[in-house]
């Protein structure tokens, strides 16, 4: 590390023009090269729905969970509901209107044969394809069918669309922007200094411009979802911030105390930024247990974090101490003085405060209370959490004046909430077999179903042949909802008993139910079913970077269970609010659901990781303290007092950045961003100011105990370093600012 700052130090123009270069060349490739995204991730192959999905579109019959729909709703006092002769005529022509806007939209015909009118006539729902493209392509068609849809203005008559693309959102990045001005305020409040406060921003922009760029082109290559970029862009600013954040505060306390600029950012880098890379390790690594849930949106999420993390990592260990070594003691120019009281000389001192110290102190003199007082907490909060519920959300999720929720509404009202979430059943047969003979059985027996909608199933319809053998669909809609516990105990009567009992042992048919509704379940089967795997993988790595970071035992397995504690309080708080509906409007949820199946796995691996920062952040000082002063207790008090405050800090960011994400319309956003919210709320106070001082307390020297066995370990934790710039009082008391080695890696003087 201290040769590789000094190279930057010697290279920070050129380091500096890279950087602007990169910057550059990826934002221009990422705007003529970028790939699409995609809505659809339950037609997963490993799932029954998922190869029915596949066989369908083997069949030419395209991808089911993708279908949309145009719902075109007359009032009560139009006499013939959408059967009337003037509604008739304009739905035709805004139908006609549409389908000309672009040769890639296909739209079904609301009055042909097998059209889906309600049975009082009021309410029809034909099929809408926006065809494929990049996402500024199909958007333009989404922009293009609105304006169609609004000047047509049928008198009596709503037309809403299901597809989330017609939904009103904000520009993109208006929440990733709001994020990013409340962290510019807290830094400005914590350093009092435009220019200090600026330097994190500007490094985390730098990086996540860089990967968020990166992210773009790899859409050409591998299915991402459409709200992965959001994930790159809050993740990594809010880490790039932090981490930005703690190197930046070590260089201002170097430079007060005493240490040129040179030596000040080779102090901290050598005590911050080997806390950045490790803790950044930590994140990316546990970011790769999102990999074990497979199909396609692990990877694309996996990809999708890791971009932004190690985007602003990188740029907070290369670009950061190049401007930090071009500004020098021009950090603390454009002080602003009146947003907070300075104490003494030190421009840091605000974030160095006594007040932890005392309360360390305090803590310290009971620490079983105050190990019983935080477990406490956290269990009470971790108690919804044993209901989770794993599914995904739809429409009916949304605010009621989004065009889906409309729309969901209008078909819940016309054939009932089922239709909103039909099941697809799809048949395989011998060429020449009746289909209307051979699935009657099967057709009449899911019709008697009591959970079944009254006349919810269709006959089977010939769609296509694959392999020499004849595919029909049947359409099923429940008489309960998609998310409803109901819907998903019927798609598993029908796999195990229904289907076989109807079809018989040695029928050459096979017949499979897929569709959003059972692709969606079956995701989130997967995910129940690899959520240990993934728990016990990332853990296991997260153990072994502790332990190398620290050469102890005991503080690492302290740090999982405590750490799988606070997590379990975050799985509970979004358990409450958006399960069971406490305070979810408060967020513009439209009603409570399950949660969705890729959140708790993404919020796990994030919350592990970040926790893991703040866990590196706080011990590396606590065992500073102690290797110099062998008192366990004193270490951990002066330890806390000199993180307690830049801790709190980096955590106040992160909160406003990802509670940015609880405004977004996309409900799975919502839920990561208030569950990592909490989660980095409850490790900075809970864990960290009560929890941590208790248990290193009770333990005592036992923290750093490590056998000797493990010594062929490599020494990655500093504690060997003697070349880093110190300060260290005289005889008289005064400061020293001889470096404790005199030179640097070209045998210069570090004065």
């Amino acid at each position: 590390m201290d040769r590789y700052t000094s190279f930057i130090i010697r290279r920070r123009w050129l380091v500096i023009g890279t950087w602007i270069a990169v910057l550059i060349a990826a934002i221009a490739a990422a705007a003529m090269w970028a790939g699409p995204t995609t809505t659809a991730f339950t037609n997963d192959t490993r799932t029954e729905s998922g190869k029915a999905g596949e066989l369908l579109e083997r069949a030419g019959q395209g991808d089911q969970a993708t279908a949309g729909q145009i719902v075109i709703a007359a009032s009560n006092d139009i006499p013939g509901g959408v059967r009337n002769a003037e509604v008739t005529q304009a739905v035709e022509g805004l139908v006609g209107e549409i389908r000309s806007s672009s040769s890639d939209v296909t739209v079904g015909d609301p009055y042909g044969q097998g059209a889906q009118i309600s049975p009082d006539g009021r309410i029809s729902i034909t099929s809408l394809d926006l065809g494929t493209g990049t996402d500024s392509v199909v958007q333009d068609r989404v922009d293009t069918i609105k304006e169609i849809a609004d000047s047509a203005d049928i008198p009596g008559v709503a037309v809403e669309f299901s597809d989330p693309r017609f939904d009103e959102v904000p520009p993109s990045g208006t929440s990733e922007g709001i994020g990013v001005l409340l962290a510019l305020v807290i830094l400005l409040i914590a350093f009092g200094s435009v220019i200090a406060a600026g330097l994190p921003i500007l490094s985390a922009l730098f990086g996540v411009g860089v990967g968020a760029s990166v992210l773009f082109l790899f859409q050409n290559v591998m299915n991402v979802p459409n709200f992965a970029i959001s994930v790159t862009m809050i993740l990594g600013i809010g880490v790039g911030i932090d981490y930005a954040l703690l190197i930046v505060t070590r260089f201002r306390s170097g430079l007060h105390e005493g240490l040129d600029t040179d030596a000040a950012v080779r102090t901290a880098m050598l005590r911050a930024g080997r806390s950045v890379v490790f803790a950044g390790c930590t994140v990316i690594i546990a970011m790769c247990g999102i990999l074990i849930s497979g199909g396609d949106l692990g990877p694309s999420l996996t990809f999708a974090a890791i971009a932004g993390i190690l985007g602003t990592l990188i740029a907070s260990v290369s670009l950061l101490p190049a401007l930090l070594s071009v500004i020098g003691t021009r950090v603390n120019s454009l002080s602003l003085h009146w947003l907070r009281k300075r104490r003494g000389k030190d421009p840091d001192q605000a974030l160095e405060g006594v007040w932890a110290s005392k309360w360390s102190r305090r803590i310290q003199q009971r620490p079983w209370v105050g190990v019983a007082t935080a477990v406490l907490i956290l269990v009470i909060l971790s108690i919804p959490a044993f209901s989770l519920r794993l599914g995904f959300s739809d429409a009916g999720n949304r605010s009621t004046d989004a065009t889906t929720r409309v729309a969901y509404d209008y078909v819940t009202e016309g054939f009932g909430v089922g239709a909103n979430g039909p099941l697809v059943l799809v048949a395989e047969y011998p060429e020449g077999t009746d289909p209307q003979a051979a699935l009657g059985t099967l057709q009449q027996r899911i019709q008697a179903d009591p959970d079944v909608a009254q006349g919810g199933v269709t006959p089977p319809i010939p769609v296509g042949q694959v392999d020499g053998n004849q595919i029909a669909v049947m359409s099923v809609n429940p008489a309960t909802g998609p998310q409803d516990e109901a819907t998903t105990e019927l798609i598993e009567r029908l796999r195990s008993e229904v289907i076989p009992d109807s079809l018989g042992p040695d029928s050459d048919i096979s017949v499979s139910v897929t569709g959003i509704t059972a692709g969606a379940i079956d995701y989130a089967d997967i995910t129940l079913e690899l959520l240990p795997w993934t728990i016990a993988a990332v853990l296991a790595a997260a153990f072994v970077l502790l332990v190398l970071a620290f050469r102890s035992i005991v503080v690492p397995v302290k740090a999982v269970i405590v750490n799988v504690l606070s997590l379990g309080a975050a799985y509970g708080v979004i358990v409450a609010i958006f399960q069971w509906g406490w305070a979810g409007s408060l967020f513009g949820v439209g009603r409570a659901g399950p949660i969705d199946a890729w959140v708790p796995i993404m919020l796990f691996v994030t919350a592990i990781g970040l926790s893991m920062d703040y866990e590196v952040f706080l011990v590396s000082r606590i065992k500073e303290r102690f290797e110099r002063t062998g008192d366990a207790t004193t270490s951990v008090a002066e330890g806390l007092a000199s993180t307690a405050r830049v801790i709190t800090c980096a955590a106040l960011i992160m909160v406003c950045v990802f509670l940015s994400l609880a405004f977004m319309p996309d409900r799975s956003l919502k839920i990561l961003g208030v569950g990592l919210a909490v989660a980095v709320f409850i490790d900075a106070s809970i864990v960290r100011l009560l929890l941590v001082p208790s248990t290193m307390e009770i333990l005592g020297k036992a923290n750093w105990w490590f056998p000797s066995w493990l010594s062929w370990l490599p020494r990655v934790d500093g504690s060997h370093t003697d070349d880093i710039p110190d300060v260290r009082s005289g005889d008289d008391g005064s400061r020293d600012t001889t470096p404790s080695a005199p030179a640097d890696a070209e045998g210069k003087l570090v004065k």
